[in-house]
């Protein structure tokens, strides 16, 4: 039975209660268990039973729940602002265009400037999405590096895109289980 002060359903059964929290780990690994059933087969080969034991245990207290929200809402900050500096790029190339439109009457002239500028606007826009991507790579690599020195299970620094979906997956598990009511 939890204590008055036990104001989260994930909080951590106490110590002087070992069938409560054996019960949420038991509730944790069944649940990773079906999770991880419903994966496609390439990623369930990667993922053993001692991997998901493992991330159970170290989902017993809401640590590893409060780290994952917290690196999921600065991903979401970083993605919303380059989103808008990608939109702030967008705009300003079609300013210049209008600008050159306004200051050259003659046809020829800004058939010319246009077709310039387009390419010219094309290219910022690749390195600018070139950059972005370099910018989320490094931010994958942050958190990979976040949640691998935390402890939890099946996270280290990796290029692989391989591990990189099996991490993906991972993550999806713990955000489920952040939303289930767990057991007392």
């Amino acid at each position: 039975m939890p204590s008055d002060d036990d104001s989260s359903s994930n909080s951590l059964p106490s110590s002087s209660n070992p069938l409560a929290r054996q019960r949420k780990l038991y509730f944790l690994n069944q649940e990773l268990q079906i999770m991880a059933r419903e994966l496609p087969l390439k990623y369930q080969q990667r993922i053993p039973n001692e991997l998901l034991c493992a991330l159970a245990e170290s989902l017993l207290d809401n640590t590893v729940f409060s780290i994952v929200n917290t690196l999921m809402d600065i991903q979401h900050v970083t993605e919303k602002h380059l989103f808008h500096e990608r939109l702030q790029l967008i705009y300003n190339q079609s300013l210049e265009i209008q600008e050159m439109m306004i200051t050259h009457h003659d046809e020829a002239v800004r058939f010319a400037n246009t077709n310039t500028l387009q390419l010219k606007h094309k290219r910022a826009l690749k390195e600018f999405d070139k950059n972005i991507i370099k910018q989320l790579d490094e931010k994958v690599h942050d958190q990979q590096k976040f949640l691998e020195k935390a402890g939890v299970p099946g996270f280290e620094i990796t290029d692989n895109p391989t591990k990189i979906q099996v991490q993906i997956r991972l993550l999806d598990f713990i955000l489920r289980l952040s939303r289930m009511k767990m057991p007392e």
